[in-house]
């Protein structure tokens, strides 16, 4: 059992420290940015995250709010 769980732990281990190899050693190294705003191809085609679209929206004013604030 105790063999099981340092192999599992040496296992995890190396997964994180191949997963992060770029990170780790390299000068300020960063985890890539897989946000759908940081790729230029999806920008280009006017794709964006759900969270941007929302606040995008919440800013805007609606109809209604634009004509009552011409009239008054």
């Amino acid at each position: 059992m105790i063999t099981t769980l340092l192999l599992g732990i040496a296992v995890l281990f190396m997964a994180i420290l191949l997963m992060g190899i770029k990170v780790f050693f390299t000068k300020n190294g960063e985890f890539p940015n897989t946000h759908i705003g940081g790729s230029k191809a999806m920008r280009e085609r006017g794709i964006s995250c759900a969270t941007s679209q929302d606040r995008e929206a919440s800013n805007r004013v609606n109809l209604i709010d634009q004509i009552i604030k011409e009239k008054v």
